[in-house]
């Protein structure tokens, strides 16, 4: 019996009766998986009222209990968001490296620099009826109101806006909770955030986790060295999978994206009748969760026993996973610098969801127009050649540029490249490194497939096959929404491994 459950959260339900399992363990990981990229200490301060003292202040609280009685000094403001049904469970993880020993960042590869925030943050909804979980990432860099606060010495109380992963910074995790209230309108029920270490035990006492790619992922940054195929990862690289930023899809979207991969495939296995069905297990890894994630007192070992027996036997299908949509993926701030925004209309359909305790998959308001499908970057930036015969070619090129793509000549008598016999299916080749100009053509020409070439031109190429060069191949709308193509909402089972 994998004793991972005993590292991982699970939801507590403020009245309701406890079910499965896979939340405890799930939990844990999300919360390392989601703390991936952070330690957890906590060193700031909660306020008792709406500008309480901050930090180091007379009457703040630092340390565990700043996390222990977060959720009484949360209840004590006024103008909180209403209970609905289900219960919701913030889960953060802090970016700090303290406690740990120069070998151990050298052997989890996070010899960063930290800073006193959340790196990650999601928020976990167990439905009233105990038959789904949903999990909403709200990537870090977020630009939002923060709730009103003072600032570290301040006497006075302010209202600023942030990025949300400095909300722990400016007061602590009562603030950080107060902040996602406010700007999500979903009430929080319970707290809980994890470290590095906390992470890899959970994980190594688990036995490992199972997780797949379909191509080799190399990230120096973290350390990640992954071959394609499925894989069963212990601690240590199951981090450096978890932190990667540097692999496709890059960046801080589809490293979540893989943190929401290693949940899904970590859940299936906790609320299996193998590991769920066992009362005793059940509580000891409730007990050993309670005792690695620092979580508010209100999380006991009881409570998260009885939601990890309200969970068990969820299927994949039952399990959700959603990044907060963004319109805007470089919104610059004075003293902030990059940022992003939300993209107001489909979040707020999509936290009303969770508000309202429906599924956030399948809404057709959180997705993009009917009829377009969604690409990672703008296609005016994307430059490709077409090579083929007859009208089809023509139509294709016409096709790109209806879409914003630039369609480059293809010489003087439009039959360039007649050396090389066509392909039997229409095939995009391309360097490297224009791998997500590749991925965007291949989503204007879905009959078409792809293919990375070493020494290839800066050019992507759109080969048509003999079949296709007479009729043309096949372009379908596009419409630049990397958040659909990072983050859509998915069920568990999209995550599959062969």
């Amino acid at each position: 019996m994998s004793p991972l459950h005993r590292l991982t959260p699970s939801p507590l339900k403020r009245s309701a009766r406890p079910r499965r399992l896979g939340l405890t363990g799930a939990l844990c990981t999300a919360l390392a998986a989601g703390a991936v990229l952070a330690p957890g200490t906590v060193g700031a301060a909660t306020g008792q009222r709406d500008g309480g003292p901050g930090p180091g202040e007379p009457g703040a609280v630092d340390g565990p209990e700043a996390v222990a009685s977060v959720m009484r000094d949360v209840a004590r403001r006024a103008g909180r968001p209403a209970d609905r049904p289900g219960v919701n469970i913030l889960l953060v993880g802090l970016d700090r490296r303290s406690g740990m020993t120069k070998a151990e960042k050298d052997r989890l590869h996070v010899n960063g620099e930290e800073c006193n925030c959340t790196d990650t943050m999601m928020l976990l909804h167990l439905s009233e009826d105990r038959k789904r979980v949903s999990i909403v990432s709200i990537p870090r860099d977020s630009y939002v109101p923060f709730a009103a606060h003072r600032e570290q010495g301040g006497k006075t109380t302010v209202r600023h806006r942030g990025k949300i992963n400095s909300a722990y910074e400016h007061g602590g995790p009562a603030l950080a909770v107060r902040t996602v209230e406010q700007a999500t309108g979903v009430r929080v029920d319970h707290y809980a955030e994890t470290d590095f270490k906390g992470f890899v035990g959970t994980v190594d006492r688990a036995g490992g986790n199972r997780v797949c790619t379909g191509k080799p992922l190399r990230d120096t940054g973290s350390g990640l060295d992954l071959a394609a195929g499925t894989h069963v990862l212990d601690g240590a690289r199951s981090l450096r999978y978890v932190r990667a930023r540097h692999v496709s899809p890059p960046g801080d979207l589809g490293r979540v994206r893989r943190q929401q991969r290693f949940v899904a495939h970590l859940l299936e296995t906790l609320t299996s009748e193998r590991v769920a069905g066992s009362p005793a297990t059940l509580y000891g890894a409730a007990a050993a969760l309670r005792a690695t994630v620092r979580t508010d007192d209100t999380l006991t070992v009881g409570r998260l026993a009885g939601f990890g027996r309200e969970l068990r036997g969820l299927r994949p299908e039952r399990m959700e996973f959603a990044t907060l949509p963004l319109s805007e993926f470089d919104h610059r701030v004075p003293e902030w610098g990059s940022t992003l925004k939300w993209d107001a209309p489909r979040a707020e359909v999509l936290f009303r969801n969770l508000r309202e305790d429906r599924p956030v998959t399948g809404d057709p308001r959180t997705e993009p127009a009917p009829g377009k499908h969604p690409v990672s970057l703008p296609p005016g930036e994307v430059t490709v050649r077409v090579q083929g015969h007859g009208e089809g070619v023509r139509r294709v090129e016409q096709g790109l540029r209806d879409n914003g793509f630039d369609v480059a000549p293809r010489g003087g008598d439009g039959a360039e490249g007649t050396a090389a016999a066509p392909p039997l299916r229409t095939e995009i080749t391309y360097a490297p490194r224009t791998e997500p100009h590749a991925l965007a053509l291949a989503t204007a020409l879905p009959g078409a497939t792809t293919r990375a070439v070493k020494g290839h031109p800066a050019t992507p190429l759109v080969r048509l096959s003999a079949v296709d060069g007479a009729r043309g191949t096949r372009v379908v709308d596009v419409v630049e929404d990397r958040s659909s193509v990072e983050g859509a909402p998915v069920t568990g089972d999209a995550f599959a491994c062969d």
